[in-house]
């Protein structure tokens, strides 16, 4: 939002695993403590003692901690105290052909669901379509990124709220958890649809 300008939404909770959250701030940051507590034990108890020799042993994958957190989170709605946070969790699961991709979301009652493209809040309604009719499974990094912003910048333009500053991050096998430095999308206000819009008050003569 436009009031709060640092506040970012992304957390690494290892290096298989990636969360962003949407909605009151203050219960994300709850659940970043909960999950970073997790990982801190995972990592304690593992059977190694130098992380060197761990390679990803005693962390979590992206699935598990997904699954954690619909336990979570249908637990305080259950308590009728929900967590009031829809929640993307992406990152590196092992599947039984080894490392495989994952995304999927976890909403403020609990349900949840995989797909290859998550849009949350208003994004939900703006972000989606775009995605649904410019997403294909062969994209290159900057082709996606630049769909993301494609997306933000949509959002930013219908959303009188919002700021034009984001983060994006990505997951690898390789490099683990990458979150990019917040930064600002470029935009444009001298289109025809801003300058005069369809049904504004001009048409119907003023103020």
């Amino acid at each position: 939002m436009a009031k709060y300008k640092n506040a970012e939404r992304l957390i690494s909770v290892n290096s298989k695993t990636l969360i962003g959250g949407g909605g009151e701030y203050s219960d994300f940051q709850a659940i970043k403590e909960l999950v970073k507590r997790n990982a801190l034990e995972d990592l304690c108890t593992s059977d190694s003692l130098y992380e060197d020799e761990m390679d990803g042993k005693g962390e979590e994958d992206a699935k598990q901690i997904w699954n954690y957190l619909r336990a979570v989170m249908y637990n305080r709605r259950n308590k009728m105290n929900p967590l009031w946070n829809d929640l993307v969790v992406a990152g590196i699961s092992n599947g039984g052909n080894g490392d495989e991709c994952f995304l999927g979301l976890v909403d403020k009652i609990g349900t949840t669901y995989e797909d290859d493209y998550i849009a949350t809040g208003f994004g939900s309604y703006l972000a989606l379509p775009i995605l649904r009719e410019k997403w294909t499974a062969d994209l290159s990094e900057g082709e996606a990124r630049g769909l993301l912003e494609d997306c933000m910048r949509v959002l930013f333009y219908r959303d009188c709220r919002a700021l034009n500053r984001i983060q994006i991050a990505k997951v690898t096998t390789e490099d683990g958890v990458l979150i990019s430095d917040p930064y600002e999308l470029e935009t444009e206000w001298n289109m025809a649809s801003f300058i005069a819009p369809k049904g504004g008050l001009e048409d119907e003569g003023g103020w």
